[in-house]
């Protein structure tokens, strides 16, 4: 492993990012190191024998504002267009979500509608979101009314399954991930750009990480190779000390082998079936908040508008984290609230003892991150340190 000035452990959107960068812009030899056996993440997709593009870890729908991120992103791939729409199962049938205008249509009488419809429109404005938990704190009683009944139809179930806990517990930044708009648009996104790669997001990763300077080594469990040595602020690769960049995309409690606690995560069981039919459902997704233990089921031909004999679905079952089994040791969300944060902070403080080491991604900053978000977040680091070095 030596000849390298920048190591990066995982190859995700955020690893990969980096290490394009570096190896572009700076002529860096970048050697990425991912534990899996492939590369993109929780981004990864793959072609099913009947053709169906199926997310590995779930449904992953890219969506911004941000023009320099979908510029760059551009770069590497062409892109299909789709606008994410999602069904919920309530009393028997299937309505739009988020919660708005056609679902309130579809839930009440036409007359008690549009009386709803006038009262949200003056209080929150045409277009507005609201948290569904703001919607209860209302002191218009026929919104105090819908607040609670979304909230007990479409909201404390599916938040309950989901984080493993009620939504009084988790951290508003995440409530509010699902708010009551107030408009007809069923569209789940509402972002300038909505598009999937065309060949998919493992194609996309490959192509960022196609340069002369970058290796990947897959299977490679990075930190039997690479540790940091608190006392001496270094880092260490094979024993010996690293001078290069350490870019790390995983877990910073991993990284300091827990000396201060473990993070808490959610993670995810997947059911996948692959099914003799046309068409399973009318949408890509379809939550179910009440009646099953599973969150939601995904059909991905859908996604891609595949025309194909056979179809995939996923069931997900949230469930805690646990890195001692197996069936449970993949942290997808980082669990939000106040001690973790301070347990987070402290790892981070940690961090800021090593100057050569450059941490990003949902992991490591123990955020909740889009892709996008993920995107940006990489090239704003990498733009960060060239404007320092070029100082």
């Amino acid at each position: 492993m030596t000849g390298f000035d920048i190591i990066v452990v995982g190859a995700g959107v955020s690893g990969a990012v980096l290490a394009e960068r570096f190896a572009k812009v700076q002529n860096k030899k970048v050697l990425v190191l991912e534990q899996r056996a492939h590369i993109g993440g929780n981004c990864y997709d793959y072609q099913t024998e009947h053709g169906v593009t199926v997310h590995h870890y779930g449904p992953h729908l890219f969506h911004t504002n941000k023009e320099h991120v979908w510029e760059y992103l551009s770069h590497f791939t062409s892109w299909t267009p789709y606008e994410h729409k999602v069904l919920g199962s309530i009393d028997g049938k299937l309505v739009p979500i988020p919660f708005n205008l056609n679902t309130l249509d579809a839930i009440y009488p036409h007359n008690q509608a549009r009386e709803i419809e006038a009262l949200l429109v003056k209080e929150y404005g045409l277009g507005g979101k609201v948290p569904i938990l703001a919607l209860r704190n209302s002191k218009t009683m026929l919104i105090k009314e819908l607040g609670e009944l979304v909230y007990q139809k479409f909201f404390v179930n599916y938040t309950s399954k989901q984080w493993g806990c009620s939504p009084e517990e988790i951290s508003p930044a995440v409530t509010a991930r699902v708010p009551i708009v107030i408009s007809r648009d069923d569209r789940y996104f509402h972002d300038k750009y909505q598009a999937v790669p065309s060949q998919g997001y493992t194609q996309l990763i490959a192509n960022i990480l196609d340069h002369p300077n970058i290796e990947v080594r897959l299977n490679t469990d990075a930190l039997k190779f690479v540790s940091l040595n608190i006392q001496k602020q270094s880092v260490f690769l094979n024993g010996e000390k690293f001078d290069g960049k350490l870019i790390f995309t995983g877990m910073l409690d991993q990284l300091f082998n827990y000396v201060d606690g473990e993070l808490p995560y959610r993670s995810l069981q997947f059911d996948f079936q692959t099914l003799d039919h046309d068409q399973f459902q009318p949408a890509t997704t379809v939550n179910y908040p009440n009646e099953h233990a599973y969150t939601r089921i995904t059909e991905f031909k859908h996604i891609l508008n595949q025309s194909t004999s056979a179809t995939t679905i996923v069931r997900e079952y949230p469930q805690d984290y646990d890195r001692h089994d197996l069936a449970k040791n993949v942290p997808y969300y980082p669990i939000f609230n106040e001690i973790n944060q301070q347990c987070f902070e402290q790892y981070k403080q940690m961090v800021h003892a090593f100057p050569n080491v450059i941490t990003a991604g949902r992991l490591a900053d123990y955020k909740y991150y889009n892709m996008d978000d993920a995107v940006d977040n990489a090239l704003a680091i990498f733009n960060q340190f060239s404007s320092h070095e070029n100082v």
